[in-house]
């Protein structure tokens, strides 16, 4: 059924959300495809996330293990103003510190420290935009506090903040960094005060990314979630609504959306595009607890060091992240674009630590009286793990 104009829209809703409620496509085909392709989803890994470094061989840099050094972290919480609450774990109370002196060490080569000074002598006049969900806000915010410490304070700097723009400007440099909020990447209108998920346009919010020198994409959390966190009511497609529908579907024909508006308006010779793997949560203690440790914790609270061991290149997604990832690695393999996936998810899911718990601005007292209930454990303190992505972005994206 197709409609052209406001009036014939509203009545298109009216009729359609009855007939749509308990309707729920099919996903066989595409979990067939997913299946089938499981055993390649490491292929985009060994192909775009393999550089070249300065030194003489290259370096798979997902392939490692976190080990302590007391040279980290390189900012202090109390030397940038500019993180939010929800992130600022030492300011609301957290008294360990041991989850900051920890750096990724890739297997076969060692990262380069981070210069902020060099970043911006190198991005000079260029812009710099981080788009998707609050993990991408944690990771732009990360990223100002990493070069602003490199900086005398003196250093001229502005920001603009707006929804779904915020805008950080290094002055001196001409150097842009922005964070532009797009929950899904696709876009959302509103009709008749619903909010409808259009997981066939992205043209509202893709009008924003042109013409940016370096875009880091992510999408992922919100796909899942339901109830009172579901940022929807209804999902678009084909110009059917829909109540529901498979979520692993969804996801992918909106990341295919992005896809297509990224090969067909991107032009790889004056751009470079990366894509954040999922972040990986830690609500689930078995995940990385004996059964006998189970009844000290039920989620990320409490925890100050990571999981031990080594991340390997054969080894799987989090349980929790690996549809999603599949159906993210999918979908980067057919497109033409160079996409370069920042595949953190794995040595990510070893930072159990790492979590804001109920060490948040965004929380009450009586929120953080009740860690069992209340605990962040899918955002990262800052200074913390969100800087490790942001040094292998640096690494990549200059080395």
């Amino acid at each position: 059924m197709a409609f052209s104009s406001s009036s014939s829209y509203s009545v298109f809703l009216c009729t359609i959300l009855t007939l749509s409620l308990h309707f729920r496509p099919n996903s066989s085909a595409l979990l067939v495809k997913l299946s089938h392709h499981y055993r390649n989803h490491h292929k985009l890994q060994s192909e775009n996330p393999i550089v070249q470094t300065n030194q003489t061989y290259s370096c798979n840099l997902f392939v490692g293990s976190w080990v302590y050094d007391i040279s980290y972290p390189i900012y202090q919480f109390s030397h940038c103003p500019f993180i939010d609450p929800e992130f600022n774990c030492k300011l609301y109370g957290r008294p360990d510190s041991n989850y900051l002196k920890y750096r990724w060490k890739p297997a076969t080569c060692d990262l380069p420290r981070f210069n902020g000074v060099e970043f911006l002598e190198r991005m000079r006049e260029r812009t710099v935009m981080f788009v998707g969900d609050s993990l991408g806000r944690n990771q732009w915010e990360s990223l100002i506090c990493m070069i602003s410490s490199a900086l005398p304070r003196s250093s001229p700097t502005h920001i603009i903040k707006g929804d779904p723009l915020t805008t950080f400007k290094f002055l001196d440099y001409g150097v842009t960094i922005s964070y532009y909020k797009a929950t899904y990447l696709v876009d959302i209108d509103i009709v008749q005060g619903k909010r409808i998920l259009k997981l066939d346009e992205i043209s509202g919010n893709g009008n924003a990314w042109r013409g940016v020198d370096v875009l880091i994409f992510n999408t992922g959390h919100w796909w899942t979630h339901k109830g009172s966190l579901q940022g929807w009511d209804y999902m678009e497609s084909g110009r059917m609504l829909y109540k529901d529908m498979d979520r692993l579907t969804a996801l992918d024909q909106g990341l295919t959306t992005w896809a297509r508006w990224v090969d067909a308006n991107v032009d790889s010779t004056r751009t470079r595009v990366f894509f954040q793997s999922i972040s990986p949560t830690h609500f689930n203690p078995s995940e990385w607890s004996s059964s006998a440790a189970l009844s000290m914790t039920k989620n990320c609270y409490g925890e100050t060091s990571p999981v031990s061991g080594m991340v390997y290149a054969t080894d799987g997604y989090p349980a929790e992240d690996a549809d999603k990832m599949r159906v993210v690695d999918t979908v980067l393999q057919e497109m033409s674009f160079p996409i370069y996936l920042l595949d953190i998810t794995q040595l990510s899911a070893m930072r159990k630590d790492a979590h804001p718990s109920i060490y948040s601005g965004d929380l009450t007292p009586q929120q953080r009286a009740n860690p069992q209930r209340s605990a962040d454990c899918s955002h990262w303190c800052l200074p913390g793990l969100p800087d490790t992505w942001n040094q292998i972005f640096y690494t990549a994206l200059l080395y």
